[in-house]
């Protein structure tokens, strides 16, 4: 009924733990964002060959580009942004992948308003643009701290935007205070796929089932609106590369404490999953 994918960055920095760790927890798809330190979209193409070499000798294949795209200030200059994105268009077509995940922009010091929800539409539609004449699917995924935070502007994306897809992901919606269930029904016509993340009260992120973000009915739904394919990002542990991708004054509350290492706490995550479902 389901398949799982996983960012197994979180399991091992290097690309042969990430293999061991997917294999030895049953896992064939994978959502690549970190290979040996590096992040997918500064990776050369050819160390993007080597890797699909790797990963097709391991019977893995790559599920998704967990790609940091949309992640700079609305303020930044769009253009080397822009660039790199397309850089990370050819690493995908590389590596075999068929979806992207991005996001809609930080927007620090800037009001909500018209002008810049204009301005973060008009950036996503240079992304989408890109993908003319491709299979790719760009995925917009939901975090706290950009302008697609919660679920009504991410449906108003959406609208605005109808080639864009989404990354439903239950505890950024809850730690911006967002009913899960009530989002999941606003963002079901457009969810491409569902990340596996729970989090507590207090915002720190715990295993699936243990948190707030009432998973087993959330999965149930993913299942009724046709989705098969579960991306795990437990956030269990401090793990290298994290700290990079998240602003200072916006950071994951990770319980680093319940784990010795990312690979026990990799371990745990799925454990969790699978008795689930």
């Amino acid at each position: 009924m389901y398949r799982l994918a996983a960012f197994a960055d979180e399991a091992d920095k290097t690309l042969n733990g990430q293999i061991r760790a997917m294999k030895e927890n049953g896992i064939d798809l994978l959502e690549i964002r970190g290979v040996d330190g590096t992040n997918i979209s500064d990776l050369t193409e050819a160390e993007a060959k080597d890797v699909k070499r790797r990963l097709d000798e391991a019977g893995i294949a790559v599920w998704s580009i967990g790609s940091p795209m949309g992640k700079i200030e609305m303020t930044a200059d769009f253009a080397p942004h822009l660039d790199k994105f397309r850089h990370t268009m050819a690493l995908a077509h590389i590596l075999g992948a068929k979806r992207m995940r991005i996001f809609s922009f930080y927007h620090t010091d800037l009001p909500i308003t018209d002008t810049l929800r204009d301005g973060v539409l008009e950036r996503l539609s240079r992304f989408l643009e890109e993908t003319k004449g491709t299979d790719m699917i760009l995925c917009h995924e939901n975090e706290k701290g950009i302008y697609g935070d919660i679920a009504t502007r991410c449906v108003e994306i959406h609208r605005a935007l109808p080639k864009l897809r989404a990354v439903f992901d239950p505890a950024n919606f809850a730690n911006c205070r967002e009913d899960v269930l009530t989002a999941w029904e606003l963002l079901a016509p457009y969810n491409e796929y569902l990340h596996i993340k729970d989090v507590a009260e207090d915002e720190t992120i715990v295993p699936a089932g243990e948190g707030i973000c009432q998973m087993p009915e959330l999965i149930r739904r993913y299942r009724a609106n046709g989705g098969t394919v579960m991306t795990l990002e437990p956030h269990l542990s401090v793990f290298d590369g994290f700290a990079a991708l998240e602003k200072p004054d916006e950071k994951t509350n990770i319980a680093s404490y319940r784990y010795a290492s990312g690979r026990e706490a990799f371990d745990a995550a799925v454990g969790a999953l699978k008795k689930i479902v």
